[in-house]
């Protein structure tokens, strides 16, 4: 029977324990996590993105703080806000929603937050970090999958694992973190060739890919696990359907587990950001002390 891995009731799990830990801290510290959330432009999906962002913050008590800016924004004033959060000591972690306008460099932005408020994890510093196996801030999406997976496997040790997708923000992190639960990796894109055949090797399948429907029945073992990483737009009989990479209708009777879309790696993805903000606020409590203990030496 095939498990259909519910990432909404996941995520309510990890929100609610983020929640219990920050109530704790701010016990101990009289300090509540700060997470920083800037919107560009009012790009409809974006907005939603930020909205439901905003909404798990206050549901796991961090203090959220929205800046939204015009689509004409300049780069130099996106960048002095940025340095003006890196500053701000009551903020712990900085979101900037991308993609940015196409005016705005995606790359300086990533770069100019400060690697210890990186709660997407996409600072080079964290992307280093995490793959040699020492990041506290790992990006979202796959830290969520990831989870999903050691529910459903308990060990993923020598499992092997196909991602299809190369990106920096979804495939090559989640090869890594692949990499460090011991299972066998294997990362197909446009360039691969015989992808099919590589994919029906897999126990794992993560697709990240962004096609709409892309993986197929045929392209999937009996009884693999699969992780939809896609949300793709599609009409279908005059109303928008939001689908993944993966045919899931197709594919879901011949898996031993898959991700819906919507309701599965989504969800996870935002609850990851509560906890990777509630991270971030331990780590630089605990840099404070450390620099302010030898101070005194």
């Amino acid at each position: 029977m095939t498990i259909n891995i519910d990432g909404k009731a996941l995520a309510d799990e990890i929100v609610q324990s983020v929640a219990d830990k920050v109530t704790l801290f701010k016990q101990k510290h009289a300090i509540t996590p700060g997470l920083a959330v800037v919107l560009v432009g009012d790009d409809p999906a974006s907005g939603v993105y930020v909205r439901n962002k905003i909404k798990r913050s206050e549901q796991a008590g961090l203090r959220s703080i929205e800046h939204r800016l015009s689509a004409e924004v300049s780069q130099a004033e996106l960048d002095a806000l940025i340095d003006a959060l890196n500053q701000d000591s009551s903020v712990h972690g900085i979101l900037v929603q991308l993609p940015l306008p196409s005016h705005l460099s995606d790359k300086k932005v990533i770069e100019s937050i400060s690697p210890a408020k990186d709660v997407d994890g996409f600072h080079p510093t964290n992307v280093g970090r995490l793959v040699t196996g020492e990041a506290d801030l790992i990006p979202c999406t796959p830290l969520g999958c990831m989870m999903m997976l050691e529910r459903q496997f308990v060990d993923l040790s020598g499992k092997h694992a196909v991602v299809i997708g190369r990106s920096n923000i979804v495939g090559k992190p989640m090869a890594s973190l692949l990499l460090q639960a011991n299972c066998t990796v294997t990362v197909v894109h446009s360039r691969t060739q015989n992808i099919e055949a590589l994919c029906r090797e897999a126990d794992i399948l993560v697709a990240a890919v962004g096609k709409p429907l892309f993986v197929k029945e045929s392209w999937v073992k009996p009884g693999a696990v699969v992780i939809d990483v896609g949300i793709n737009a599609i009409d279908k009989e005059v109303k928008r359907k939001l689908v993944g990479d993966v045919d899931y209708d197709a594919v879901f009777p011949h898996v031993s587990a898959i991700t819906p879309v919507p309701g599965g790696v989504g969800p996870m993805t935002i609850a990851c950001l509560m906890q990777n903000t509630l991270t971030a606020a331990e780590c630089q409590l605990a840099n404070a002390a450390a620099e302010q203990s030898l101070t005194k030496i």
